[in-house]
């Protein structure tokens, strides 16, 4: 095969990989949270037969390669429930599984560092679970969880890499593509390689912020 180079075509495809891959992780990132968030309070709150079974489904989402939950939603689920699922439909719904697992350990890690006193001294001031867990545990839980969220944040952005394997013309699968095409790979894999640590150092700072900011807000209420 011949080498047939670069051309102007190529940053086009790399910013529509890039857009993919980002719009992959935008999206686990945000159902993942808000399901890793419920998962979090079915089980502080120990709600019968859900709890032991979303902690067992969520040990194994942590523990599992995060590639061999792709192939067994992508090639597994459609053969199973006679459905048919598109590589994207697939690669979101694994990472957001795989993200609510980590989420949910987060969540209670940070709930459980809050003092019992605070929560104890509201009950006894007639406060509703629903006022004690949105007035105090959600702000203070949130500061104490926000270095954990900023490094799942950063890793999870990485596993995007992986859902080229099912067909996902993310910014890996571009690099492949192009690699291919041009037979540069020091050049291609560079690119892509810095893309994903820019990408992921702009994440960890802006997550930075955030978490300065909030710990300002906090200690000026006091909390």
């Amino acid at each position: 095969m011949r080498n047939q180079g670069f051309n102007w075509h190529d940053p086009i495809l790399w910013a529509q990989g890039l857009g993919v891959s980002l719009g992959v992780f935008a999206a686990s990132m945000i159902l993942g949270t808000v399901i890793g968030i419920a998962i979090a309070l079915v089980r502080v709150y120990r709600v019968p037969v859900a709890a032991p079974l979303l902690l067992t489904i969520s040990e194994f989402l942590k523990n599992s390669p995060v590639l061999v939950q792709l192939f067994l939603v992508f090639f597994g689920v459609p053969v199973l429930l006679q459905v048919n699922i598109t590589p994207a439909e697939a690669a979101i719904f694994t990472l957001t599984g795989n993200t609510a697992a980590f989420i949910a350990v987060i969540a209670i890690s940070a709930m459980d560092a809050i003092d019992r006193g605070q929560l104890d001294a509201a009950r006894s001031f007639g406060h509703s679970e629903r006022s004690i867990l949105r007035k105090i545990i959600a702000p203070q839980a949130l500061v104490v969880a926000m270095p954990a969220l900023i490094g799942l944040a950063v890793n999870q952005l990485q596993v995007t890499s992986l859902i080229s394997a099912i067909g996902v013309i993310d910014l890996t699968k571009v690099g492949q593509i192009l690699n291919q095409r041009t037979w540069q790979p020091f050049i291609v894999w560079t690119v892509i390689g810095v893309t994903y640590f820019i990408l992921s150092r702009l994440l960890a700072a802006a997550g930075g912020r955030l978490e300065t900011r909030l710990r300002r807000h906090m200690d000026w209420a006091g909390l």
